[in-house]
């Protein structure tokens, strides 16, 4: 498996603006990816910033290849992504996924 990270910084009155639009881009987007296993929005406010990260699980390169295309590592935006984000950084993070925990009941 595959998890890829892309982050994205907004100011922080634009977060919940924000978090709205990438529900309704991206996520939507990645949610009807077949080879997709989930994703993750994560937030952290600091100071007068909104920093967001997208983890997103591919079970194989192959799979994530067919979303991302050929440079799996080259970010995707969507319209109306420069209207909140301070930097469109050019490149996510990939990493091979080598082992999880799982919970154990309750």
């Amino acid at each position: 498996m595959i998890m890829r990270i892309w982050r994205g910084i907004t100011p922080k009155e634009q977060g919940d603006a924000y978090l709205e639009h990438l529900q309704q881009t991206a996520l939507q987007t990645l949610s009807q990816q077949p080879g997709q296993r989930g994703a993750w929005v994560l937030r952290r406010v600091h100071g007068d910033r909104c920093e967001f990260q997208l983890l997103s699980l591919w079970e194989s390169p192959d799979a994530l290849r067919a979303f991302a295309g050929d440079q799996p590592e080259r970010a995707i935006y969507f319209a109306e992504d420069d209207k909140f984000l301070l930097d469109m950084e050019p490149l996510v993070r990939l990493y091979e996924v080598v082992d999880r925990v799982e919970p154990k009941g309750p």
